[in-house]
């Protein structure tokens, strides 16, 4: 709506903040859409009431000249002398809470807490790092087996990221993909993770193993790009592999943030052979309504079912009705995470399709993985 529209927010905010604290209190304007509020003599407890008091007066509609504007604030809170001993060290505690408040869902408020500085430091470490990661060849690929009930024999492989970092040792996943997706690295990482993925397999039909679909795993960010549909043919040409031997996993919850655009997404992928399947399924809370409009093949059951289904009753009715639903709409299963024989029978018996998980093989280096499908080929479940 142009500057002369912002400038008025901001003064019609500034005015919001200033009529909610005291008088002895200061509120100034840092920058951009930023505001800081010094509150002497406040403890959490009034800090918390104020915070609701501004959020509910800042979350008003606005009439400025013809527009009727609704903007919803995040709010972050540092404690004196807790938090910090000094104006510069408070301000950098709020601003840690505020965006911990942003990524909870934004509309909210948050207290700086050590942790929360603990981990903020710790993703700056990562970030740092991984930008450096790729060319000094820290990242590597393992592979873990995915199985036929029906007949034992192998059918697909799921590519797995690793970071081995030469200070700190192996880098979780669960720890560094987060800090990948949110600096955008995960953009040049994950073209790297399908490249070599597709390679590797290529490297595999070529040296006679058995025909099998590698799986990888798309971030929800790789999935918003728009060329991904002529990105991942052109990575399938340039290995000279054919498009149906490459699944493409998204999670329930990335898939269901734009439905709309899931769907276009997925048509594309489609279109062009690759085939598309949903992982942690019964996680996300999806809407059968747009399930059934997915073009996927395949429902990956989280293992948070599959651990405890021999023993829990809940959890082995969750994983009986996926898998029924899965096929009442034409759909493979595969669950992963399977460890026990009790829990691969019970599998079986329920009609899931595929098993992934350390009962069958654990994530292995590419050479180690060529040698169990050797041996798996020659002695098969």
């Amino acid at each position: 709506l142009g500057h002369h529209i912002g400038d008025l927010l901001l003064v019609e905010v500034g005015r919001r903040i200033s009529a909610v604290v005291r008088e002895q209190d200061t509120v100034a304007r840092l920058g951009g859409d930023e505001f800081v509020a010094v509150l002497p003599g406040t403890g959490a407890q009034e800090a918390t009431h104020i915070a609701r008091r501004l959020l509910e007066r800042i979350s008003q509609p606005y009439q400025l000249e013809q527009h009727e504007l609704t903007i919803t604030p995040s709010i972050g809170m540092a404690l004196y002398p807790e938090d910090g001993a000094d104006y510069q060290t408070l301000y950098r505690c709020a601003d840690t809470a505020m965006y911990r408040a942003k990524q909870e869902g934004r509309n909210g408020y948050s207290f700086f807490t050590a942790e929360m500085q603990a981990n903020s430091i710790r993703t700056l470490q990562l970030d740092n790092a991984l930008r450096r990661a790729l060319e000094r060849e820290q990242l590597s690929l393992h592979y873990q087996p995915q199985v036929s009930l029906t007949t034992g024999n192998i059918v697909g492989v799921e590519a797995l990221l690793r970071w081995n970092h030469p200070e700190w040792g192996p880098v979780s996943p669960a720890e560094f993909v987060p800090v990948a997706e949110s600096s955008g690295q995960i953009i040049q990482i994950g073209e790297w993770v399908l490249r070599t993925a597709c390679q590797q397999l290529k490297a595999w039909r070529d040296a006679g193993l058995p025909d099998m679909v590698m799986a990888v795993n798309l971030s929800a960010v790789q999935f918003r790009l728009p060329r991904l549909p002529e990105m991942v043919m052109d990575l399938l040409e340039e290995a000279q592999l054919p498009p149906e031997c490459l699944e493409l996993e998204l999670t329930e919850s990335a898939a269901m943030h734009d439905p709309q655009g899931a769907i276009a997404t997925m048509n594309r992928l489609h279109d062009r052979g690759i085939l598309m399947s949903v992982d942690d399924f019964g996680t996300g809370y999806s809407s059968l309504s747009y399930l059934k409009r997915f073009r996927v093949y395949k429902l990956k059951i989280d293992m948070s079912f599959v651990r405890d289904m021999c023993a829990d009753p809940e959890d082995a009715s969750i994983v009986n009705a996926i898998i029924n639903l899965a096929q009442s709409l034409g759909l493979k299963t595969i669950a992963e995470g399977v460890e026990t024989d009790a829990q691969m029978a019970m599998l079986r018996e329920q009609g899931c399709n595929e098993i992934q998980g350390y009962h069958v093989g654990r994530p292995m280096a590419a050479a180690q993985f060529e040698a169990w499908v050797r041996a798996h080929v020659a002695h098969p479940t």
